[in-house]
């Protein structure tokens, strides 16, 4: 089994950046912090550090983190056509249901120390999450670089609820973000295949995420300045 891997971070996509930020204000009751641009993808970002309510995450590579991501206006993607956006970002289905219903939970990210390894133990399994890709962006403390597991048609698969995998370079974002004063409580997948779902995660060491079976959907538990609050996709 390759070595344990644990949850980096969870996506919310948004019609707008700006949508996103007023989307955080009044659900979660803060602000969230600089992000930056993805231009292999033509998207950008707002970020927000997670606590666990452990000592874990009070380090920089142990910390987990919420991403707002949209589509930046005018920017073109250096993707090579026909290769799509990751996290479903270019399917209308999805699309319209964000435009129509705000920004929302819509996938999560984990991290793995050796992403080879990690892909080819769900190749076993008979899951495809794509290749290792590189990906960067530049932040004023210096360039972030990591792999990133991305299908051509940019597929999440599982609805949502297997994780594409990142495996981080020298730095984690997480380093130089401010206490968001949220803190993530738990993560729970409900799916279908829960029982093939399950095997997934167990095959990376994955295991500080809830999987039961039913209709597909992501639940994130949240500790925030107002209260509790759970996501759901």
């Amino acid at each position: 089994m390759p070595a344990t891997a644990t949850l980096d971070h969870l996506v919310v996509l948004a019609p707008s950046l700006a949508s996103g930020v007023a989307w955080a204000e009044a659900t979660l009751g803060v602000t969230p912090g600089p992000g930056g641009e993805h231009p292999l993808m033509g998207t950008h970002n707002r970020l927000l550090r997670l606590g666990n309510g452990s000592d874990q995450s009070t380090t920089q590579q142990g910390a987990a983190y919420l991403e707002i991501i949209a589509i930046k206006p005018a920017a073109t993607p250096t993707l090579q056509p026909p290769e799509r956006r990751w996290f479903d970002m270019d399917d209308p289905a999805l699309r319209e249901r964000v435009a129509q219903h705000g920004p929302q939970l819509v996938h999560w990210v984990a991290r793995v120390p050796d992403l080879t390894a990690a892909l080819l133990a769900w190749r076993e399994l008979g899951i495809d999450r794509g290749e290792a890709r590189a990906a960067s962006r530049p932040t004023p403390g210096g360039l972030l670089q990591w792999q990133i597991s991305l299908r051509p048609d940019g597929q999440r698969l599982f609805d949502g609820c297997l994780p594409t995998l990142i495996e981080w370079g020298p730095h984690h974002p997480t380093a130089t973000m401010a206490d968001s004063g949220l803190t993530l409580q738990s993560l729970t997948l409900q799916h279908p295949q829960a029982t093939l779902l399950l095997a997934a995660c167990q095959a990376i060491g994955l295991d500080e995420v809830l999987i039961t079976d039913g209709p597909a959907r992501l639940s994130a538990q949240l500790s925030t300045p107002g209260g509790p609050l759970t996501l759901h996709s």
